[in-house]
């Protein structure tokens, strides 16, 4: 693992302040992957001396999670999304894919895809599970269309860049 980790992450850019909280950010649905792929990925980089915001490593009893994670985003280099299956059933993922998104553009944020268990094309174009779950949020309310559309650009554009799929890996 540790050799397919240093291959995922791009060489540094010039960095846009002279220190980061975290060389990277994971981003990830944990009931999807956290107790499989993205825990052996967090060791992997761990083990290279790469300091990683991993949530669930991280937050603690009382912080206010979206203030939390927004910070640790903005004081990341590189953000590492792990789309898979239920990514979009979580609102929390989406804004932070949004967060990551905002970061790029204003910050100069890197950031690295990784398709687990699903293609790029059902993330770009929300099909599949990404259709379903995007119609659950439109049934619990979340009928402000101006976050959905958020949500859907979001996505959009972090597939426009080339990502990791775990369909070329079957061991992971």
């Amino acid at each position: 693992m540790a050799s397919a980790s240093s291959s995922i992450i791009p060489p540094p850019q010039p960095p846009r302040s002279s220190s980061y909280s975290y060389h990277v950010f994971l981003s990830f649905r944990g009931p999807d992957t956290g107790n499989r792929f993205t825990n052996h990925l967090y060791s992997a980089l761990d083990r290279k001396g790469i300091r990683t915001y991993k949530d669930d490593k991280k937050l603690r009893i009382g912080d206010v999670i979206s203030d939390e994670l927004e910070k640790a985003i903005e004081e990341s280099m590189f953000a590492i999304i792990v789309f898979s299956p239920d990514f979009a059933t979580s609102s929390w993922c989406l804004d932070e894919v949004c967060k990551i998104i905002e970061c790029k553009n204003k910050l100069g944020l890197q950031m690295v895809e990784v398709f687990y268990g699903v293609e790029p094309c059902d993330v770009r174009h929300q099909i599949g599970t990404f259709r379903e779950a995007f119609q659950k949020h439109e049934r619990k309310g979340f009928h402000e269309s101006e976050k959905i559309q958020r949500w859907r650009d979001a996505l959009k554009q972090v597939t426009a860049h080339s990502g990791w799929t775990s369909k070329n890996h079957p061991n992971l």
